[in-house]
């Protein structure tokens, strides 16, 4: 898809450390106050190495001192931002008239709360909720065929639109600070990079490339094979470690036909590939070293299970990241229900609230090619999505608004309860796969399957 013309100012902020300046990518380098600090971390899983940190004093500011756009005509203007507080009302990025500013995007701090804000002469646009130390796309757009301001939050439409009407600004752009009447204000505390100002309309498909974040691939453990009590990773990952009552069955090797040869032993095929693991309900786990995915931002995980039974005697845990107290996450099917079920504590506490969603759907019984499972959180909308062969719906997504980071390991086949590690799962499990970052609907269709997603 043709993006459109490039951006009439570009600055990555990816200088080196100890640099005045910042280079433009394409416009005018944009001269920097003594609070701003390059070489500061970037966005994970972006195209972005570097940023810029502004201490939210008045030399905490980078300037071009002359006009990056016509803001009296349609325009755009984004960045990758993480600020340092919420408290405050603070200035991304705005451009200097006489005795004012034309625009400013940034935060703005309420009594109901902060919320990101995009406002253009009297028009204000604000959505979405700032989250202190965590990294969010801005974008803000004045479109003069519809006369609104529009304000997208990491990709997506934030706030209503509203009517506008922009003076036209002959002064310096700025980011990091406002000018009101004769000083300037609201400079921000945090970090930014990737600034980016178009003289034209940004489609909804670019907003979300300029958001993206690509998911990157953490772990998959294919389990065809175990040596010394260990299923090794994909691509030399480590090892997933076998506990008592946790075993590898390979399917059969094709080396005789039983419809042939009365002598050929019945061996039944693996749920996906050469073979899976078997765990006996009684003990028998797996684990990996370490949590494997942060449960405290975005991640993807997915595996292909089959039960044993077809009335299970209680909950049964197929996949779980433990903390101190109970589990970040679990996925465990619910006999009583007749369910998958994705539990989130909000804390980890014992007998902590917890997010419950689930998927109906029978037990096996140890018949058929089993389900695929995944689970996709989605840091930007604070979405946790349960997914059950490729398909998820509303009673299967839940708004977690904080999630914690699970310290403990990946564990396969049991999950934390009130009295230790229990809810030891009975049946088969294949085709273990680990992402951070969200994966599409599309790609999550992938996983379980032995294939790898496209990540595209």
């Amino acid at each position: 898809m043709n993006s459109g013309r490039a951006p009439v100012a570009h600055w990555k902020l990816a200088d080196p450390a100890g640099s005045t300046s910042a280079a433009a990518e394409t416009g005018t380098a944009a001269r920097a106050g003594t609070g701003v600090t390059f070489g500061r971390p970037a966005p994970a899983r972006t195209s972005l190495t570097a940023t810029a940190a502004l201490d939210g004093g008045v030399q905490g500011f980078l300037t071009t001192d002359a006009p990056a756009v016509d803001t009296g005509k349609t325009f755009a203007v984004s960045a990758w931002v993480r600020p340092a507080r919420t408290d405050r009302t603070m200035t991304v990025a705005s451009q200097d008239t006489a005795d004012g500013n034309a625009f400013t995007l940034g935060l703005r701090a309420e009594d109901s709360g902060a919320a990101w804000s995009f406002t253009l002469g009297d028009a204000q646009v604000s959505g979405g909720t700032p989250e202190t130390g965590e990294w969010t796309h801005l974008l803000g757009l004045y479109d003069t065929e519809t006369g609104r301001a529009q304000l997208y939050v990491d990709g997506r439409a934030a706030g209503t639109p509203a009517q506008a009407s922009p003076a036209v600004a002959t002064g310096a752009f700025q980011l990091g600070r406002a000018l009101n009447g004769s000083r300037y204000g609201h400079h921000w505390r945090g970090d930014i990079g990737g600034v980016q100002v178009h003289d034209r309309v940004v489609v909804a498909g670019e907003v979300t490339r300029l958001a993206h974040r690509q998911p990157k691939p953490l772990a998959h453990w294919a389990l065809e094979t175990a040596t010394d009590g260990a299923s090794p990773g994909e691509r030399d990952g480590a090892p997933l470690r076998l506990a008592a009552g946790a075993t590898l069955h390979r399917g059969p090797d094709g080396s005789c036909v039983p419809d042939l040869d009365p002598d050929c032993p019945v061996v039944p095929y693996a749920l996906v590939g050469d073979g899976h693991l078997t765990l006996d309900g009684a003990g028998g786990h797996a684990s990996a070293d370490g949590p494997v995915v942060d449960t405290s931002d975005s991640f993807s995980i997915g595996v292909a299970v089959r039960l044993a039974d077809h009335e299970p005697a209680g909950p049964m845990t197929v996949l779980s990241v433990p903390g101190e107290h109970t589990d970040a996450f679990k996925v465990r099917y619910e006999p009583s229900a007749q369910a998958w079920q994705l539990v989130v504590p909000e804390r980890d506490e014992p007998g902590a609230p917890e997010r419950i969603v689930s998927q109906i759907v029978p037990a096996d019984g140890g018949e058929g090619q089993g389900h695929r499972l995944a689970v996709v959180y989605d840091d930007t909308d604070d979405t946790v999505k349960l997914y059950l062969d490729g398909y998820t719906d509303a009673e299967a997504t839940a708004i977690v608004p904080r999630t914690w980071h699970g310290t403990g390991p990946l564990q396969v086949g049991r999950g934390l309860t009130a009295d230790g590690p229990g809810e030891y799962l009975h049946g088969d499990v294949d085709e273990i796969q680990a992402y951070a970052g969200a994966l599409s609907a599309r790609d999550v269709t992938m996983l379980g399957g032995g294939a790898e997603p496209c990540l595209c």
